[in-house]
């Protein structure tokens, strides 16, 4: 006999949906997955260097104002 059948899997994930809602589940995620990662890094004892989310955009130097015609 199986610990859980796909039934089981099913109603589980039934009720988890129905509790926190379709939007909030990729936040749980999320946080569950940063979680793992924490606990990795600690487990290695060294932390691992992430790429920042956001890169830093590039400023571009400013445009003098378009000659005005003089009469």
């Amino acid at each position: 006999m199986e610990l859980f059948a796909p039934q089981h899997l099913f109603l589980i994930l039934l009720i988890i949906l129905l509790v926190f809602g379709g939007k909030k589940i990729p936040e749980l995620m999320r946080g569950m997955g940063e979680g793992v990662r924490n606990f990795r890094e600690g487990m290695q004892g060294t932390p691992q260097q992430n790429p920042p989310q956001n890169p830093p955009q590039q400023q571009q130097p400013p445009q003098p104002p378009p000659p005005t015609a003089q009469h």
